[in-house]
């Protein structure tokens, strides 16, 4: 297991006090979990940032706080500044590493599928990610799915055919698609699906034309016309 270490140290600032942290390149964050009590600490963003890259959301890092041992943490949620995509704050959850757990792994597509590139297909992914159920060392960034396998349109990966790490155990249904292609749509079926658009384009304008018309409008001229018609019968 190749382990990452992230540094951190204790932290008193709480509430809007954080954002005088975050000015210094300082994320808030807090720890959790087995053999430790709930902490407030605080990381660098940037070294945080070049670890999460290689890391991920499954992969054990070793978080040392004020320089003391180190306790085995997942990352369990972070949050952004949308505008700038910077990591406002992190959640990290310790970790028993003689007991199993459970963990999402994500899943990466790797090759190229005939079916797609011969065939003119289009690839099908139904998920991106995969629960297991492993100790905590034998956990891995990523489960790689060959779609090279992909050779005809009848072909499908499911879970039960990816490559999994020893002493890993998949949780989900091993019976789960993950990736299947699907065949390009014959001219007749392009012209219908535009017609089916076109058709719809224009139920739809005509209802939009009906709605505009005021309420009783329709039954306006009949009512002037009959008075008109008494008027010229007094006459």
């Amino acid at each position: 297991m190749n382990t990452l270490t992230l540094e951190a140290q204790a932290r008193t600032q709480k509430g809007r006090k954080t954002n005088t942290l975050r000015a210094q390149g300082l994320v808030p964050a807090v720890v959790y979990g087995a053999d430790t009590q709930p902490q407030s600490i605080v990381i660098d963003r940037n070294q945080f940032a070049k670890m999460y890259k290689a890391a991920g959301e499954s992969s054990i890092i070793e978080l040392v706080i004020d320089g003391k041992n180190a306790l085995h943490v997942l990352i369990h949620d972070y949050q952004t500044e949308p505008l700038r995509d910077e990591v406002t704050h992190v959640d990290f959850q310790s970790v028993d590493m003689k007991k199993e757990i459970e963990a999402e792994i994500q899943l990466k597509f790797v090759g190229e599928s005939p079916a797609v590139k011969a065939l003119g297909g289009t690839l099908m992914t139904s998920v991106d990610e995969v629960k297991v159920k492993c100790l905590p060392a034998k956990l891995v960034r990523d489960i790689e799915v060959d779609i090279s396998k992909l050779t005809t349109f009848e072909d499908v990966i499911r879970l039960s055919d990816l490559i999994i790490p020893e002493g890993v155990t998949i949780v989900d249904d091993l019976h789960l698609s993950v990736a299947s292609v699907t065949a390009p749509r014959s001219e007749e079926e392009l012209k219908a699906l535009n017609e089916a658009v076109v058709e719809d384009v224009t139920a739809v304008a005509v209802e939009k034309k009906k709605e505009e018309v005021p309420e009783g409008e329709e039954g306006a001229a009949p009512e002037a016309e009959k008075k008109e018609e008494k008027k010229s019968d007094k006459k």
